[in-house]
Order: structure tokens, then C-alpha cells, then sequence
């Protein structure tokens, strides 16, 4: 909505100005003054003209917002309420629900005069804070989990006081300042109008309690930081970045308020032998061209050990074998595992000996693939891409 306003005053259609129509609710009144209100504040929009714009907001609301003046409005125009309120301000005791509209408006605008967010006082049992803990675990410790111990600091209830912070025999009282509430309350007068400020007491820190007698234990503190061993279990079948919450191990609440919890991050070391996709297991070995060729039996390293596998005859580079079941444990189901999937690398050699080499031009003149330019390297290689 745009305003113009030319130098000499001629009054508005309220209505029009806050933008509702005028069979509009109390409500629906507020809620169309909150928003104007908000965007015009000179405190907030440096724009020429925005004060004069929030002056005329705010005799409408004015006007609007109290049934018998609206009556009269309604019913005589301008001429009706000339003598009622004015272009600014009344007194916070008159300001029909003004003060409580604009504390709940500019709250949010810290540093504009019109004081940081209000707070509430905290007087009842507050949780803790949660902590945060990286663990490191080898491969095989993530695949098959554990008992692991850790150790931590966090802080502890107090217990020569409980928590209270006071010296035991004595209790903490009213703040004085504030009386109990948390807050203090400050009347502002500005050219447009009064404004009430609500700020933590600095005495109590918002808690509405003081504490005369601190607890030598805690210095008044209610809690102590304690370094402690904890046990915990890693479940079967962890990766990393898995979190796992323990708790209450967190930081002791205030005022009998419950502890945060402990959250232990995992971080799984690289194995050298080992990678891990999903549940599977991925490594890889290498065979001979002899054993490659002819095939063989191998013991593999799992882990869960040396596992017996084939290499079939004639197996070729790269082939991807399958042993089920010697794979990581489904994390929350450690009776379902995945499998260990192993590539077959194949060393060909560079050098052979003489009398590898008569035996190989034998089998190259059976099989009718005399050696050209490759040599008998050549006649190695081409054994597997043939099957």
C-alpha cells in the first residue's frame, strides 16, 4: 500500500489506511496494524516520510481499535473523533493494548532502542547440555563390534549441595533487583509515544535466585567437571559416521533438571587390506598364469579368518569372486551378513626361464598360436581372453 501525503492535512478513511475493510474484527484490526506498524517504524525505515506515515497508522488504529470512538467514527467521519487522542502517543496506562502490541513487534530488534528480545525467567529445572565424543575403531572393531572404553568430561551434579549452589544449610534467594521474575522493566518515552524494555536481570542472570552463601565444593556453581571412564557398546556392523547417543552422560541440568546426553561419533580407520561397500567386504588377490590356467585351491584372508576358495581353470584378470556370508553383519540384525567380494588379479611374468619357456612353445604349437612379434608374453596374454 502506497501513502501520500500532500503538505497541508486532509484526513484519510482509516479503513483504507490500515487496509481492511470495515466490518473488520478486533483482531483482524491488530493484525493489519502489527504489519504496518512494523514496516513504517521510523526506527526501522529510514525512508522520508515513514515517520509521518506511522503517525497516520497510528491514529487509525487509535481511532479503530476502541469501540466507542470507532462508533462515533463510523457514524460522523473525522468531525467525530477530532477531539479524540492524537497523532502520537498517550501514556502506556492509556494506550488501550499499545505497549503490549509494540513490545511483542520490535522485541526482535536488538540495538534499535527498543530494547533485545524479551526473556522469560528460567526458575524451573533446565536439561543439560549434550556433548559430542570422536571414536576412532579399526576395521574388523566396526565389522563385528564390541565393548569399548572411553573416557569423557562433563559436568556433574554437585554433591555436597545438590545442585543448589549453596552452601549446605543455606538456600539461595529471592533476587532483590528483579523481585523473583527473571527480568526488569524499563519505561522509555520517545516522541512516539511510551515503550516498556524488557531485559535479563543482570543480578540473577534471569534466574530470579542469588546466592549468598556459595557451595565451597562448586564455587556456587551446582555442578563440577568430572573426568570419568565410561563402557560402552559398539553394535555389530557400525560405518563411519554412525552416532550412537548414551544416555544421560551429557552435562548435569540445573535446578534438578536432567542431564543432556552423550553423543559418540565413530570413525572407521582404512584397512590395508580391506574395503567395505554396503554389508559387503571388497579385497583383492593375486594367482599365477599357472594358476590361473589350471586352476587351484587358495586360502583367503576374511575377516573372519582363512577361508578356503577355488580358483576355476582358465579364471581371467579382474574376474569378481563371491564368498557368502563374510561380510559385515546388517547393522540391527547381526544374523544377516553380506558377502566378501574378491577380484582376481593375475601376474604374468616378464623374465621366464628356459625351461618355461620350451614348455610354453610346446603348448603354443598345439594349440597352434606360434609366437609372432609379442613373444611368448604375447601368447601368455592372449591364453586369457580366450576361454
Amino acid at each position: 500500500m502506497t501513502f501520500t501525503f500532500p503538505n497541508c492535512y486532509m484526513a484519510r478513511d482509516y479503513y483504507e489506511i490500515l487496509g481492511v475493510s470495515r466490518d473488520a474484527d478486533k483482531e483482524e484490526l491488530k493484525r493489519a496494524y502489527r504489519r504496518l506498524a512494523r514496516k513504517y517504524h521510523p526506527d526501522v525505515n529510514k525512508d522520508p516520510g515513514a515517520d509521518e506515515q506511522f503517525k497516520e497508522i497510528n491514529r487509525a488504529y487509535e481511532i479503530l481499535s476502541e469501540p466507542e470512538t470507532r462508533a462515533r467514527y463510523d457514524r460522523f467521519g473525522e468531525a467525530g473523533v477530532s477531539g479524540t487522542g492524537s497523532s502520537g502517543f498517550q501514556d502506556v496506562g492509556d494506550m488501550g493494548g499499545f505497549a503490549d502490541i509494540f513490545e511483542s513487534i520490535f522485541s526482535g530488534f536488538a540495538g534499535s532502542g527498543m530494547g533485545g528480545p524479551s526473556q522469560k525467567r528460567r526458575s524451573g529445572p533446565v536439561r543439560g547440555d549434550d556433548l559430542r565424543l570422536d571414536l576412532k575403531l579399526d576395521f574388523r572393531e566396526a565389522v563385528f563390534g564390541g565393548e569399548k572404553e572411553i573416557r569423557i568430561s562433563h559436568l556433574e551434579t554437585c554433591g555436597v549441595c545438590n545442585g543448589t549452589g549453596a552452601k549446605p544449610g543455606t538456600r539461595p534467594q529471592t533476587c532483590s533487583t528483579c523481585g523473583g521474575s527473571g527480568q526488569v522493566r524499563r519505561l522509555t518515552r520517545t516522541p512516539f509515544g511510551s515503550f516498556t524494555q524488557v531485559s535479563t536481570c543482570s543480578t540473577c542472570n534471569g534466574t530470579g535466585m542469588v546466592i549468598e552463601d556459595k557451595c565451597d565444593a562448586c564455587g556456587g556453581k551446582g555442578a563440577n567437571q568430572i573426568t570419568k571412564k565410561l563402557k560402552i557398546t559398539i553394535p555389530a556392523g557400525v560405518d563411519n559416521g554412525t552416532r550412537l547417543r548414551i544416555s544421560a552422560e551429557g552435562d548435569a541440568g540445573q535446578r534438578n533438571g536432567p542431564a543432556g546426553d552423550l553423543y559418540v561419533y565413530l570413525l572407521v580407520n582404512e584397512d590395508s587390506e580391506f574395503q567395505r561397500d554396503g554389508i559387503n567386504v571388497i579385497s583383492e588377490i593375486t594367482v599365477s598364469y599357472l594358476q590361473a590356467i589350471l586352476g587351484c585351491r587358495l586360502e583367503i584372508n576374511t575377516v573372519d579368518g582363512l577361508v578356503e576358495m577355488i580358483i576355476p581353470p582358465g579364471t581371467q584378470p579382474n574376474t569378481v569372486m563371491k564368498l557368502e556370508n563374510h561380510g559385515v553383519p546388517r547393522l540391527g540384525n547381526p544374523v544377516s551378513r553380506g558377502d566378501h567380494m574378491i577380484t582376481i588379479l593375475i601376474d604374468i611374468p616378464n623374465k621366464i626361464v628356459p625351461e618355461e619357456r620350451e614348455l610354453l612353445e610346446k603348448l603354443a604349437s598345439i594349440k597352434g598360436e606360434r609366437t609372432g612379434k609379442g613373444g611368448i608374453e604375447g601368447f601368455l596374454g592372449s591364453l586369457f581372453h580366450q576361454r
